[in-house]
């Protein structure tokens, strides 16, 4: 029997759970659920995995390791190792990809059998307040999570063909790489593929509105990633909104207020993504929503009973882990387990761009409009051995509630995503410098370089950092 079949097979049954979506936070809300003993229908009409895996974190990231493999062929002679760069072969790049996300999704999808989760195969609408709708056939639960993801925006009169204009979703498929390209929007997105794009060898330009790269970050970590960048001859374009688009004979030619005028091979619209919640009948069976987004308590839920929502259609960070953590907790409220909210803020942020930003808390700014007293300390990567050795440059950057706990941590260099684990428990478990200065950091990591920082801030810095 197919999976399309078992799921007919049960259309007349009730759920316990229906999940409309089966990206980050529905797979996950599937899974906790049925490890919980509850019975689930999984509504998704792509493939399983949604965004994140097949379009979204998995092959991004694939591409930035591929472009920090050409960074360390193109510059390995610093390091005493003879080799040539030669290129890049994108079909190559791209078959690597494509394997990292094949094997997920193998592993996904036999996870999902394995827990007897019924998957439906189709576009879902929510048709009442217990009840989705799946070509022609009704599955209806005690419980109906919505978590049907996000797509890629674009801006008015910015018309995206896939040829010149794309979105991230048409640049994770080039079969060649651009020589030149505008990358639209100074975002994560836009700046993780500007990057990856700079190391392959395209020529680069990053347009953006507002006044820094990744403005939801804290100022020092723009402004050192701008730095960088610019040492990587990225050209920046900031405080410059978008105005029009043209075609040339060769590509596009973009032009921004203020005349500046810009012109390449292709243009990536990276400035955003909007909820993708159009056409499921959400707002006719009364769920609240604003602007596309579908608004929910502390607890998930809609003002609907018994209809919850996760992940990029919840305003707030569009993260898979934030929309992972979420379906995890629906799954726990409906079984009863009576799960703690999520703290948005103690939610970890990585821009996998080189060098990296990674962020978990309060920015200074934020932390400086709730409190009265705040210091902030910044201790440098080059006092750190194993960033030495990699030959990066960047910061771990402390913010705290004068004589009270860390409320923010913000790093910038190679690999600090990796750093945020520890960051993140120091800010989720509200520890004081005095609490983290004793620990032990193992000689010579990165790691270390937080441990030096929370070592000054308690006022006996092992390296004279202040």
């Amino acid at each position: 029997m197919s999976v399309t079949e078992a799921a007919t097979s049960q259309a007349g049954k009730e759920f316990d759970i229906v999940v409309l979506g089966a990206g980050s936070g529905g797979y996950a809300c599937a899974l906790r659920a049925a490890q919980l003993g509850l019975t689930v229908a999984l509504v998704e009409k792509g493939n399983l995995g949604g965004t994140c895996l097949h379009v979204g974190c998995i092959p991004t990231k694939a591409l930035l390791h591929a472009a920090e493999v050409a960074e360390s062929a193109r510059e390995s002679g610093q390091f005493g190792v003879k080799a040539t760069f030669d290129g890049i072969d994108m079909g190559g790049v791209n078959a690597y990809k494509d394997g990292v996300v094949s094997r997920l999704f193998k592993g996904l999808t036999g996870l999902i059998k394995s827990r007897g989760i019924t998957v439906v195969e189709g576009e879902g609408r929510l048709t009442g307040p217990r009840t989705v709708e799946v070509a022609g056939t009704t599955y209806a639960g005690k419980h109906v999570v919505l978590a049907s993801g996000s797509y890629s925006k674009s801006l008015p009169g910015l018309e995206v063909d896939g040829e010149r204009v794309l979105t991230s979703e048409h640049a994770l498929t080039l079969d060649r790489v651009p020589a030149s390209a505008i990358v639209l929007g100074g975002g994560v997105i836009g700046c993780e593929f500007a990057s990856v794009w700079r190391s392959f060898g395209a020529e680069v330009t990053i347009v953006e509105a507002l006044p820094r790269l990744v403005a939801a970050e804290d100022e020092a970590s723009s402004k050192a990633l701008e730095r960088a960048f610019r040492r990587r001859k990225i050209a920046l374009h900031t405080g410059a909104p978008f105005e029009s688009v043209g075609h040339t004979d060769t590509g596009v030619r973009v032009t921004l207020q203020g005349g500046t005028v810009v012109e390449a091979e292709i243009l990536l619209v990276a400035v955003g993504r909007g909820p993708s919640t159009d056409g499921l009948g959400y707002a006719e069976v009364g769920v609240e929503m604003d602007r596309g987004f579908v608004k929910t308590d502390e607890r998930c839920r809609t003002n609907v009973d018994g209809v919850y929502a996760v992940g990029d259609i919840v305003p707030g960070l569009q993260l898979a882990h934030r929309g992972f953590q979420q379906g995890i907790f629906v799954a726990e409220d409906i079984a009863g387990l009576d799960p703690q909210p999520i703290d948005e803020t103690g939610i970890p942020r990585v821009t996998y761009s080189d060098p990296e930003i990674a962020s978990v808390g309060l920015n200074e700014d934020r932390a400086r409009e709730l409190y009265d007293d705040v210091e902030t300390l910044t201790y440098d990567l080059g006092g750190n051995g194993k960033s030495q050795i990699l030959k990066t440059q960047g910061f771990v950057k402390l913010v705290r509630r004068a004589d009270g706990p860390v409320v923010g941590v913000h790093l910038v260099g190679a690999r600090v995503g990796e750093l945020i684990g520890e960051a993140q428990l120091i800010y989720n478990w509200e520890a004081h410098a005095d609490d983290v200065a004793p620990l032990v950091h193992a000689h010579p990591t990165q790691n270390e370089a937080l441990g030096e920082a929370h070592l000054a801030l308690a006022g006996k810095p092992l390296h004279a950092h202040s």
